[in-house]
Formats: C-alpha cells, sequence, structure tokens
C-alpha cells in the first residue's frame, strides 16, 4: 500500500507548516491567548487558503479534500497548538451538514463556513450522558410552524466565538435510545439562548449553553440523525488523533532539541546512555501513533459502521495511552522548565491530555474495542 502523500498533498502540507510557522510560533501563540484566545487575522488566513472548505464537496462551495487532507491539515494544528475553532466548525460541524444536513440547507451553510463568515459548535453533551453519544434529555417540539428547543448542554468546544450551534434535541423515545434524535440549528445570539463561556485546561474555549424555548431550525430529517451524528464523530475522531500525532512529535522534538543543548557536568545531558535510551522509546511512541492515525484516517470514511467504529476506537485508545506516556516523558526530562506556564512543553501536555478525554478517553474506547471484538 503507497503511503505517500500525492503532490498536492505535499503542497497543502508545505504552505499549512509554513502558515503556522511564520504566524503561530509560541510567543505568537501567547500573544493570542492574551488577546482572548481568537485571532481575526489567522481565522481570514484560513479562510483564505481555502482551509475552512476543504473536506467539503466542490458543488456545494468546499474544496473537495477528504480524510488525508483533513489528516494533514490537523497534524499541523497540532504543532502549533492552534486556539481557533478549526475542529469544532469545519472537522466536527462540517461532518454533520455533510452526513445529516439536505442538500439545500448544505448548499446555503456551506459557502459562509468556507469564507469564515459562519463559526459552528455541536451543542451535544449534558452534564449526565458522559461518553454515551446516544443519551441526550434535550427535547425539541413543534411550536406554530416552526420548532423549539428545550434542555442544557454542556462542554460544547468552541461554543464560545460560535455563530450557531448545531443542537441535538429529542423528538421521541428514550433518553438512551438511538432512535427519535434530531440535529436543529440554532442562533447562538438568538431568543431563548443563555452561554456561559470558559477555556479549557489547554486553552481553547467552550461553553455550557442552556436553552428556553430557543427557536430552531431541523437539519434533515426529525428524528433519524444519530447515524449521521456517530458518523460524524467517528471523522472527528480520526481527526483529533492527527491532531494528537502533531502534538506529540512537537513534544518528541522539542524535548530532543532540549537533551542537547542542557548541560550536566560538563556537557549535554543528552550525552547520557538512560536519557538516550528514554529519548528513543519517545520516538517509538510517535511512529507508533502516526500508524494508528494513518489506520484511522484511511478507514474514518468507510461505510461499514464495525470497521469504522473498531478502527477510531482502535486508534483514539492506543494515541490516548501512547500521548501520555510520551507527555510524561517530555515533562519529566526538562526538569523543572517543564511544569512552567512559560515554556512550551507543558502547553503540549495540556492539549494532549484534553484531547485524550474528547468523546471518550482511552479506557471507554478500550472498553468499546472489546465489545466490537477487537482489533482484527
Amino acid at each position: 500500500m503507497d503511503f505517500d502523500f500525492s503532490q498536492e498533498q505535499a503542497m497543502l502540507r508545505e504552505s499549512v507548516e509554513k502558515l503556522i510557522a511564520q504566524h503561530y510560533d509560541f510567543e505568537q501563540r501567547k500573544k493570542y491567548l492574551k488577546a482572548g484566545g481568537f485571532n481575526h487575522e489567522m481565522w481570514e488566513r484560513y479562510a483564505e487558503m481555502g482551509l475552512l472548505g476543504l473536506p467539503f464537496a466542490e458543488a456545494e462551495g468546499g474544496f473537495g479534500g477528504g480524510p488525508v487532507e483533513t489528516m494533514i491539515v490537523m497534524e499541523a494544528f497540532g504543532r502549533g497548538l492552534i486556539l481557533e475553532p478549526y475542529f469544532p466548525t469545519v472537522v466536527l460541524g462540517g461532518g454533520l451538514l455533510r452526513h445529516g444536513a439536505a442538500e439545500a440547507e448544505r448548499r446555503d451553510l456551506i459557502p459562509r463556513i468556507a469564507s469564515g463568515e459562519l463559526k459552528l459548535a455541536f451543542a451535544h453533551a449534558e452534564p449526565e450522558s458522559r461518553y454515551d453519544l446516544a443519551h441526550v434529555g434535550t427535547r425539541a417540539r413543534r411550536e406554530g410552524s416552526g420548532w423549539v428547543i428545550e434542555g442544557s448542554k454542556t462542554l460544547v468546544f468552541g461554543g464560545d466565538v460560535a455563530d450557531s450551534l448545531i443542537v441535538s434535541a429529542r423528538l421521541g423515545g428514550d433518553v438512551t435510545s438511538p432512535e427519535g434524535i434530531g440535529l436543529f440549528l440554532v442562533d447562538a445570539k438568538g431568543d431563548g439562548v443563555s452561554r456561559r463561556t470558559y477555556r479549557l485546561q489547554d486553552a481553547t474555549g467552550a461553553a455550557e449553553v442552556a436553552l428556553n424555548a430557543a427557536p430552531a431550525q431541523p437539519l434533515g430529517e426529525p428524528g433519524g440523525a444519530f447515524p449521521a451524528i456517530e458518523r460524524a464523530v467517528d471523522e472527528a475522531l480520526a481527526a483529533l488523533s492527527a491532531e494528537a500525532l502533531g502534538v506529540m512529535a512537537a513534544m518528541q522534538e522539542t524535548t530532543l532539541e532540549y537533551l542537547k543543548t542542557r548541560q550536566q557536568f560538563g556537557r549535554p545531558i543528552g550525552q547520557f546512555q538512560a536519557l538516550q535510551h528514554r529519548a528513543v522509546d519517545m520516538l517509538i511512541a510517535v511512529e507508533q501513533a502516526r500508524s494508528m492515525v494513518y489506520y484511522a484516517t484511511m478507514m474514518a470514511g468507510a461505510e461499514d459502521r464495525t470497521e469504522r467504529r473498531r478502527a477510531v476506537s482502535a486508534a483514539k485508545a492506543e494515541i490516548g495511552r501512547l500521548g501520555r506516556k510520551l507527555g510524561q516523558e517530555a515533562i519529566q526530562l526538562h526538569g523543572g522548565i517543564g511544569m512552567t506556564m512559560e515554556y512550551r512543553v507543558g502547553h503540549y501536555f495540556k492539549r494532549m491530555t484534553m484531547i485524550e478525554l474528547m468523546f471518550g478517553d482511552t479506557d471507554h474506547h478500550t472498553a468499546l474495542l472489546a465489545d466490537l471484538g477487537g482489533l482484527f
């Protein structure tokens, strides 16, 4: 099997890495954080480069990219620790539109995403749901000629800056049933919507959302949205794994450079054999993670639900385990400086920890994989 990038994919990788190197080094990122954590100029640059429309069909206003192109961008963004809501808007929100919205709805919304005009967030998780995608207690009901939603959502990634929310709400059935769930578009600043915004431990934004008879526009056929949610989340897990790979590679390279320059007993500490062995273990972890990312990316678009879920759960579980181990090694090998907010490696480890918890931690996906009969 050929794992080499095509000429177009190689050019995409080069251009995104160049963008991050020029505009998103660690000192610039700290300035973006102080300014509120969302850089409008960077968002405009993503739009100009076509990154915001990358995974959407050309006929609907996008650029016709697929899972591999998304992987390339997410790995580069992981290295840069970007703060802008690319994942909530383009990867997760975009996936829900591709798989859950009607063609007319996609033609209306996707060009606005691609131009940078529209930012989305998926309001799905609830205080009692844990990692169960089918656990939806928020209710939707008809009122006159439209729909309204009642309920509350938690940990809405990107919900602090979203213009519109894609809200999952139940039209019928038990609170944990996959049946009877719909997707609705809600104005994030509209009537009946209350947001409490905050920063997560990795400095990305999120929100708690309360919906009190909030007017909503259904996406697709109301009541049958769970397969679209599940598929969009599977694709999002593959993309998160690629971002985690970028984070891990940056931690490994940063630590290796530190071992070459930090002096102890009159020579670089990287000359001590015990530390060389640990550095090699870190490199092996990165390459193992890379293999799992490629596997999850290839399977992200699979029509077979079981095979797709098996692949992304295996990748999420293994990368969560490897990322935690590599991050702990990076912090320890840096010593005291690794614990400070002024140095980059701690910020990478925080993002790695956040990724490990998103849409199911390592234990959760290990259990899912076991329920599916294992990887092979």
